[in-house]
């Protein structure tokens, strides 16, 4: 009981110590990979900053690291390289940033001890919609996976996502409160994203207001 106590409390500090700024007084940076599309961006940028109430700057477009290029089941790019590259070359200016991109990426899905998932073929290099830091300063979403015919669709697809992994930036785990929080774990499904709502439920908002 008291091991249990005493890590709820370490999360908590971790939580509380990536929300010690306040979110509105935050400055987010969004890195678009190549040629991803300036409208997707704009509308993203839109959304994060009205959803969270902070400053957005959208740098200058660049080339997705290759050090990052996978083709073990197909090309893709590994997620958690991008985040690692967009940390450590992140301007000091910022307190966040994402990065965006129209190509595939993936990550290795683990369980609670660290081990691959079963079966180890499926899940050692898993595409994914996006990736995030928990807490931490870099996120990547993707919009390979969220494809549709409808770009309206595609680009409220595009808004959740990236505000739920932001969310993980913010300290914040997958919701199990709010039924339509966009931190609602999307369950390998995109019906799931589809489902919830574009913003944070009022018990993930006071954990980092």
């Amino acid at each position: 009981m008291m091991k249990s106590f005493k890590r709820l409390l370490l999360l908590a500090g971790i939580v509380a110590s990536a929300c010690s700024t306040p979110i509105e007084k935050k400055t987010i940076a969004i890195q678009p990979y190549d040629s991803f599309e300036k409208t997707l961006t704009d509308s993203v940028q839109a959304s994060i900053q009205q959803t969270f109430g902070c400053q957005v700057d959208v740098l200058t477009s660049q080339s997705i690291p290759q050090s990052a290029f996978i083709n073990v089941k197909s090309p893709r790019y590994r997620a958690d390289s991008i985040i690692t590259i967009l940390r450590r070359e992140m301007d000091a200016k910022y307190d966040h940033i994402l990065g965006l991109t129209s190509y595939d990426i993936s990550t290795t899905k683990r369980d609670a001890f660290g081990n691959v998932l079963e079966p180890a073929s499926r899940y050692e290099d898993w595409g994914i919609f996006g990736l995030g830091f928990r807490p931490g300063e870099s996120c990547v979403v993707s919009t390979f996976r969220l494809n549709t015919s409808y770009p309206q669709l595609l680009l409220e697809r595009l808004k959740k996502v990236c505000n739920h992994e932001l969310g993980h930036n913010l300290g914040l785990a997958h919701c199990t409160s709010g039924d339509k929080c966009v931190m609602k774990d999307a369950a390998e499904s995109i019906k799931t994203v589809d489902y919830v709502d574009l913003i944070l439920c009022s018990d993930c908002q006071s954990k980092i207001d």
